[in-house]
C-alpha cells in the first residue's frame, strides 16, 4: 500500500525524527513551533507549511514544484500558492521571529568575546557568530550592512 509522502509526516515526526528532518530541514518541536506562530494568520493554513518547508529546504535545482506536489499530492499551482501564502505569514510576523538582543546584554557580550577571540579581524565586532556556518549574502543587509558585507563570507 502506497501513502503519499506529507500524510506519513506526523508518524515520522514521532517514530523517525531523522526522516522528519530530512524532508524538511526542521526537527519535529522546531516545526510545531512554526506551526504555533503562524497558525493565527489568516492566510496560513497547517497543511501548508510542510510544503513550504519542503520547498525552502531544498533549494535550487535539488526540487522543483512538480516534485513537491507529486511529495504532497497537489497541484503545481497549489505548491506555489502555499509557498506564497506561508511567505507572507512569516513575513508578517518578522518582528517575532528575528529580533537582535540589546548590546548590553550579557549575551551580547559573550558573543563578541567569542567573535574577537575566534574569528579573523574583520569579525572582532561581530555578534552573531555562533557554530561557523558560511551564510552566502545576495545583497548587503540594509541593516548593519556594511557590517555584514566585508568581502569575506558571513560566518553565523
Amino acid at each position: 500500500m502506497c501513502a503519499l509522502q506529507i500524510q506519513v509526516l506526523a508518524q515520522y515526526g514521532v517514530e523517525h525524527p531523522e526522516l522528519f528532518h530530512k524532508k524538511l530541514w526542521v526537527n519535529p518541536e522546531i516545526f510545531d513551533s512554526i506551526l504555533d506562530q503562524l497558525s493565527d494568520h489568516p492566510i496560513s493554513q497547517s497543511p501548508q507549511l510542510p510544503i513550504f518547508l519542503n520547498c525552502a529546504g531544498h533549494y535550487g535545482n535539488v526540487i522543483s514544484p512538480e516534485d513537491v506536489a507529486l511529495w504532497a499530492g497537489v497541484s503545481v499551482r497549489s505548491v506555489v500558492n502555499c509557498t506564497n501564502c506561508v511567505m507572507i505569514a512569516i513575513l508578517d510576523q518578522h518582528d517575532h521571529f528575528l529580533q537582535f538582543m540589546p548590546s548590553n546584554s550579557h549575551d551580547h557580550v559573550c558573543a563578541k568575546e567569542f567573535a574577537a577571540n575566534t574569528s579573523s579581524p574583520e569579525w572582532q565586532g561581530g555578534f552573531l557568530a555562533a557554530d561557523g556556518s558560511v551564510i552566502p549574502l545576495f545583497q548587503k543587509p540594509g541593516f548593519y550592512g556594511e557590517t555584514f558585507l566585508t568581502g569575506n563570507p558571513i560566518i553565523l
